[in-house]
């Protein structure tokens, strides 16, 4: 099997940046991004929350050296155990890696993250992650044939305990969730919430085309007489926007449903202001919309 027919990664001889942990996936990636006849600098962000996390970033390296490629380890220092972990770790490791740094992230990976979002209400955006992201080349690969790649290639990744612990919900969705779909549907779904995921990505990327014209249009320079006159859906799809919200670990947030619902009741006239997530305030005077 030539898994690189299903990556999709740049030309030959272009210089990327790999974001390698060390486990299986990471290794696979970089394994096939040499044979693609890239041009690779390995990174390794050592959290130093696991107490074996110092032996993985040193294997990393070694790896690196078997290969002839540069490396680079970057440390990250947490303090304190507030707030949700995974977001910490990801807000940390987005800082410290190169923009646009490649991930292993596979089909599999790709399912696990529709299910993840539906469990959330993440509508179109949320049903279709990863799907035209360059940097997730292996997203049409399944994570089964990467493993086997990398066995193959001699190669013995590192082992991560946490990614069998039921406190993540990914663990769950990975090794509870899915294996009872898969018996109820009576076949494999991973790839049918891929092709899901493309085909509403193709729909999304259609929208967004036909709403470019209103990417411009704030909040404040909006008028409601003008908003009540829009299709539902694109007056929707714009609030969702105009209201997201950013968390501490850069993360961007869409409004749910039910706040998307008070604000277009103030778009449309049957309340003066509603109450929205983040002690925030969306009012209407003189058919201007106010967000405070």
């Amino acid at each position: 099997m030539n898994l690189l027919e299903d990556c999709d990664f740049p030309k030959p001889g272009t210089s990327v940046d790999l974001a390698v942990s060390g486990g299986p996936d990471s290794l696979g990636l970089l394994v096939l991004a040499l044979d693609r006849g890239l041009r690779v600098t390995v990174h390794h962000v050592d959290h130093h929350v696991r107490l074996t996390s110092t032996e993985d970033a040193q294997f990393v390296v070694e790896v690196a050296e078997r290969f002839a490629v540069p490396c680079l380890v970057h440390d990250v220092f947490f303090t304190g155990v507030e707030g949700n972990f995974e977001a910490r770790a990801r807000a940390a490791r987005r800082r410290v890696l190169p923009a646009g740094a490649l991930t292993g992230h596979t089909m599999d990976d790709l399912a696990e993250t529709v299910l993840l979002n539906v469990m959330r209400g993440g509508g179109l955006e949320g049903l279709s992650p990863m799907v035209g992201d360059a940097t997730k080349p292996l997203r049409n690969v399944r994570r089964r044939d990467l493993h086997y790649l990398v066995a193959d290639s001699g190669l013995e990744p590192r082992y991560d305990e946490t990614n069998d612990s039921s406190a993540h919900r990914r663990n769950r969705v990975r090794h509870e969730l899915l294996p009872i779909m898969n018996d109820v549907a009576e076949r494999d779904v991973v790839p049918l919430l891929a092709r899901q995921a493309r085909v509403l990505f193709e729909d999304r990327s259609w929208l967004d085309e036909l709403a470019r014209a209103d990417v411009d249009l704030a909040l404040g320079d909006a008028n409601c007489r003008e908003l009540v006159t829009w299709p539902s859906a694109r007056l929707t799809r714009w609030l969702r926007v105009r209201l997201a919200t950013r968390t501490e670990h850069d993360e961007t947030y869409p409004p749910s449903a039910d706040e998307v619902a008070r604000a277009l009741s103030v778009v449309r006239g049957e309340a003066v202001a509603c109450e929205l997530s983040g002690g925030r305030r969306l009012s209407r005077r003189a058919q201007r919309l106010t967000l405070e």
